[in-house]
């Protein structure tokens, strides 16, 4: 099935929008085809500044309708005690609250952007999609990432090329109690690194201290940069540590 084919008998509906290149795609096909659409934004402690000010940079750009929706995600048990399924407790809790809100505006179809690249064995988040009947049809008609990021290049969206960013909760190791400090720690870290010239790269807890990963490219820019890194990340955190196993680029 076809984009255009899915949207001929989808004419109305909410979708589930993080600022990112799979959900941005999705809201300009689902303009380009005629469906009349408005965008959810879900702002938690997971979600970093950044993803808010694109989320209402792509939106205006394409005339469509965001709502911004605030949830305590940390008030959710299971989502903060971050054990192996915390994504599905997250999923589950965001897209219920983000589902009571379209359906009282109306809307009673929800659309979120997981591509045909995802792999659903391994994201317990998508069972919660899967159970709250939230449909994906990028995954539905058989998009790809890379052609979602050729097809967004050709649409002219800005975040065609923006890398992958998972939320930061995944920066906090498995089974280490989420806390807002931590979350605020690795947000301004990582703040830090994208002034400093950064690209696609993670800032992790370990310990009271943080492990840097970046990618094979941007390597020898750590090794240049390391006295201004420790510098700028010392108030953070008491130890800064450089991950030498290079990190792939948007994993």
């Amino acid at each position: 099935m076809l984009l255009e084919e899915f949207f001929d008998t989808v004419p109305k509906a909410a979708v589930a929008f993080s600022g990112g290149v799979d959900s941005a795609f999705l809201l300009w096909a689902a303009k380009r085809y005629g469906c009349r659409i408005h965008a959810y934004y879900v702002k938690t402690a997971f979600q970093p500044e950044f993803e808010l000010k694109d989320a209402r940079r792509i939106t205006d750009e394409l005339g469509i309708p965001m709502t911004v929706i605030q949830v305590d995600i940390l008030s959710v048990p299971e989502a903060a005690a971050n054990g192996p399924r915390r994504c599905y407790y997250c999923k589950r809790a965001l897209f219920s609250t983000l589902w009571e809100r379209a359906r009282k505006d109306g809307y009673e179809i929800l659309l979120d952007g997981t591509n045909a690249s995802d792999d659903a064995g391994d994201r317990p988040g998508m069972q919660a999609l899967s159970e709250l009947e939230v449909r994906s049809p990028l995954r539905e008609c058989g998009m790809t990432k890379d052609e979602v990021r050729r097809r967004s290049r050709e649409a002219g969206l800005f975040t065609w090329d923006k890398p992958a960013y998972a939320c930061l909760a995944t920066r906090i190791p498995t089974g280490t109690e989420i806390t807002a400090e931590d979350l605020r720690r690795t947000e301004q870290a990582e703040e830090i690194l994208d002034r400093i010239g950064f690209r696609d790269f993670r800032v992790r807890l370990f310990g009271s201290g943080a492990r840097l990963q970046v990618t094979e490219e941007q390597l020898a820019l750590a090794v240049e940069k390391r006295t201004e890194i420790v510098q700028e990340l010392s108030p953070l955190f008491p130890a800064v540590l450089l991950d030498l196993q290079a990190r792939r680029a948007s994993d």
